[in-house]
């Protein structure tokens, strides 16, 4: 099954530039583990320990998945799966 991944600005030197990426999967886990594959530098700015960086957040259709079942998520074709790292500034 395609989702749809958009990818923020500050990842996107992992990804060639690219903001957005039409991969395969059935989890959310699945879905960037197919991200990964394609874009081999993003694991290291995203994911840690087997899960996400603390300060990541990822959302399928608008929901935090940390509500939902975490990188378990099911999603289904079409779904949109955007990662947003967390900004902090002053």
């Amino acid at each position: 099954m395609s989702v749809n991944v958009k990818i923020p600005t500050q990842l996107r030197a992992a990804t060639d530039g690219a903001a957005q990426a039409s991969v395969e999967g059935g989890t959310v886990g699945e879905v960037l583990d197919s991200l990964y594959e394609r874009f081999g530098e993003l694991r290291s700015r995203i994911a840690e320990d087997g899960g996400l960086r603390r300060f990541v957040n990822v959302y399928v259709g608008g929901e935090d998945i940390r509500f939902l079942d975490g990188l378990d998520t099911p999603v289904k074709d079409g779904d949109e799966v955007t990662i947003l790292p967390a900004v902090a500034g002053g």
